[in-house]
């Protein structure tokens, strides 16, 4: 019986295409996994896990990765509050109807 997998497979998908990406970018420019490796601060063995999608890697160290190819600026994206146009409906459901001064106690001895 396979061992089920600890995150979803759209997920697991999700990392698989990420890594392969970043692995043809490492390819592309002719750098051996140790030499990014040691570019962007994380082991070799790290650097193959993020590359085979493992659920297990750092956010950090896929950053990491990201920065020493020159490619951080393509994840500026990534879960983008303007881009949420599911959380836009739910908090503006919550927003008030109206505007309403704020009560003044009645013991203020403000004059």
């Amino acid at each position: 019986m396979p061992i089920p997998s600890p995150v979803p497979y759209e997920v697991s998908r999700a990392l698989l295409t990420l890594g392969e990406r970043i692995q043809v970018a490492r390819l592309r420019r002719n750098l051996t996994q140790a030499e990014l490796a040691a570019a962007c601060g994380i082991s070799r063995r790290t650097l193959y896990g993020i590359e085979n999608g493992q659920a297990g890697i750092a956010v950090g160290h896929v950053y990491a990765a990201l920065w020493a190819l020159g490619l951080l600026g393509s994840v500026a994206g990534v879960a983008d509050p303007d881009a949420d146009g599911h959380g836009k409906i739910l908090e503006a459901g919550r927003r008030a109807k109206r505007a309403r001064r704020p009560r003044v106690p009645l013991d203020s001895n403000d004059f």
